[in-house]
């Protein structure tokens, strides 16, 4: 009998829906929905990767609205949204506001907020944790990503997931850079960040401590950083590094959905990936930058010299370049570099070719990538201030120009990586 079958169904069907062994997981949050601590409810991505929800550290009783991995035996946390505002009791609320987010602690009171101005109240707004982390507020009726009201992979936290972007939205003028937590229980905003700087030259990453530069990733070669010691031939990874007029930014997806990677800058101020397998018991920790605590520390060797691992001292002037104080580099201090034997005499000037080197910091050099390595090093000798050249892109035996116009700062040599820094020098101490 068709009609005993069906309400036998129904009956089965509101079951399972009522029975919390069954609960059916839910990625979105309407307007007229809160999650609350208390109600312990929590939203999980399209895919089960992700879940949202308010979580408190193991030794804190301060309480957070995060994102973590659903899957993994190890609590693994990727954003925080009130990291630098937690709430001090078990009571909080996460509710849509007009067309915000917002984090209410006890009496009410707004701890966090989403705070986007744009849109209209006309169509209700939901808030809905993607398959990819990517927590946003979007008109009910338009799942286009241009449509989003506010992202959080606008603002992360201290990890970058495949598909954020790392660096510049410029039409949006966001700088989305990570920031570590303060220690391992506490995801307030520690001493170190990693961020892009764009104000001049070409692009390049900086470990920041306290806002200081500690560390610098080298410009992108077209292949990747020179001192991000990424995989090239992974095959479960592709990154990315996009420079036009909307953005500048550096993204990595996986084309294996098994597996879980992400970047992270941790409290101890390493930028470091770490990568999950179907079977791992524990994050494979597969790189950190720095990778060594001398040469890779900005600016160690002051200017015109270089680092090299394998000297002793680590600290080395350029060809043609003597140390500047002597008694300092004696008592170990290279900071004051090195100064040139002979002065430039601007016609019949010469170049030393290095080899294997981490370009100087970019900060005063300027980019042509319509031309070659041969045209380059003629602009650079038909230009007084013009201290060194190197391509901008190392792929097809070399590519586009880079020219410095003043100091060169922060080289380090590699073993095997790296490119040809060509540093000009007067006739006479060309060998």
């Amino acid at each position: 009998d068709n009609s005993y079958t069906l309400s036998f169904l129904l009956v089965f069907f509101v079951l399972i829906l009522f029975h919390p062994a069954f609960s059916i997981y839910t990625n979105t949050l309407s307007s007229t929905e809160s999650l609350t601590i208390s109600s312990n409810r929590t939203l999980v991505s399209p895919g089960n990767v992700f879940e949202l929800g308010f979580f408190k550290t193991t030794l804190s009783s301060r309480w957070y609205l995060g994102i973590w991995y659903k899957k993994i035996s190890q609590r693994t946390y990727v954003w925080v949204a009130n990291r630098d505002s937690p709430l001090f009791n078990a009571v909080g609320t996460l509710k849509i506001s007009g067309n915000n987010l917002v984090i209410l602690g006890d009496s009410n009171n707004s701890v966090w907020s989403t705070n986007h101005t744009r849109g209209n109240e006309r169509s209700p707004v939901v808030a809905a944790l993607l398959a990819n982390g990517n927590f946003v507020i979007r008109y009910s009726n338009n799942n286009d990503a241009k449509g989003f009201l506010w992202q959080s992979f606008d603002f992360p936290t201290d990890t970058l997931l495949p598909e954020m972007k790392l660096g510049y939205d410029l039409k949006k003028g966001l700088n989305r850079f990570l920031t570590s937590w303060r220690n391992s229980d506490d995801p307030s905003c520690g001493d170190y960040s990693y961020q892009l700087d764009t104000q001049r030259g070409m692009p390049e990453f900086y470990l920041l401590i306290n806002g200081s530069r500690y560390h610098r990733s080298g410009p992108w070669n077209g292949v990747q950083y020179s001192s991000i010691p990424e995989d090239q031939k992974s095959s479960y990874m592709v990154y990315n590094f996009t420079e036009n007029s909307e953005e500048v930014a550096y993204t990595f997806r996986m084309t294996n959905n098994s597996i879980y990677s992400r970047l992270k800058i941790s409290s101890e101020g390493f930028l470091e990936r770490l990568t999950w397998t179907p079977n791992s018991i524990a994050w494979n920790l597969f790189w950190s930058s720095p990778v060594d605590l001398k040469c890779d520390v900005y600016k160690t060797c002051g200017p015109y010299a270089y680092c090299d691992l394998n000297t002793s001292p680590l600290c080395n002037c350029i060809q043609g370049f003597k140390r500047s104080n002597e008694q300092q580099w004696d008592l170990r201090d290279p900071s004051s570099g090195c100064i040139r034997r002979t002065r430039l005499s601007c016609n019949g000037d010469g170049f030393t070719r290095m080899k294997n080197i981490k370009l100087p910091d970019t900060t005063t050099a300027i980019v042509d990538r319509s031309i070659g390595l041969k045209e380059c090093e003629n602009r650079c000798l038909s230009d007084c201030n013009c201290t060194a050249f190197a391509n901008a892109d190392i792929r097809n035996r070399g590519t586009g120009c880079v020219i410095w116009t003043g100091e060169l700062e922060d080289i380090r040599t590699y073993f095997a990586d790296g490119q040809d820094l060509y540093v000009r020098l007067a006739a006479a101490d060309v060998v």
